[in-house]
């Protein structure tokens, strides 16, 4: 089957929804017997609706993930589960920043340590911390950075 259209989907809810309204409008007046073949047909038509809803959205080409699912079925919003997600990956992009950082300070660390104990790889060691935009010898008592930045350590 080809695949589902947002609209069509829509449409299948608003039709459900306007099911809906008419069952409670039906409900609200009930005057006994003379009404219940009235609310049994509402009623028929919106699980005809509903089938066809549940028939054309599973076509959709959305993904959700399962655990959105999982988080809805529980009755938890899923507001939530985003705003958790969020502040996951942010406690994870800070965590591999601060090991960047440690990373890049060590590799300057360790740059200046072999240029003033191995003066006859000096040569190396410049090509690669240009070629890491690493920290490039003190000048003047301030550091310069291949990126732009200065600043005294």
């Amino acid at each position: 089957m080809a695949p589902a259209t947002l609209d069509a989907v829509e449409d299948c809810l608003k039709d459900v929804i306007q099911n809906l309204f008419e069952i409670q409008s039906a409900v609200h007046g009930y005057l006994g017997p003379e009404t219940q073949q009235e609310l049994v047909r509402k009623i028929k038509i919106l699980t005809t609706n509903l089938a066809a809803l549940s028939t054309t959205s599973t076509h959709l080409p959305v993904q959700i993930p399962p655990e959105i699912i999982a988080y809805v079925e529980d009755g938890r919003n899923p507001d939530i589960y985003t705003r958790e997600f969020v502040e996951l990956v942010q406690k994870g992009n800070q965590y591999l920043k601060g090991k960047t950082e440690a990373f890049a300070s060590f590799r300057d660390v360790l740059a200046e340590e072999m240029s003033s104990a191995m003066p006859e790889v000096r040569g190396e060691v410049e090509r690669v911390l240009e070629a890491t935009c690493g920290k490039r010898r003190e000048q003047g008592g301030v550091e310069e950075r291949r990126n732009g930045e200065s600043g005294s350590s």
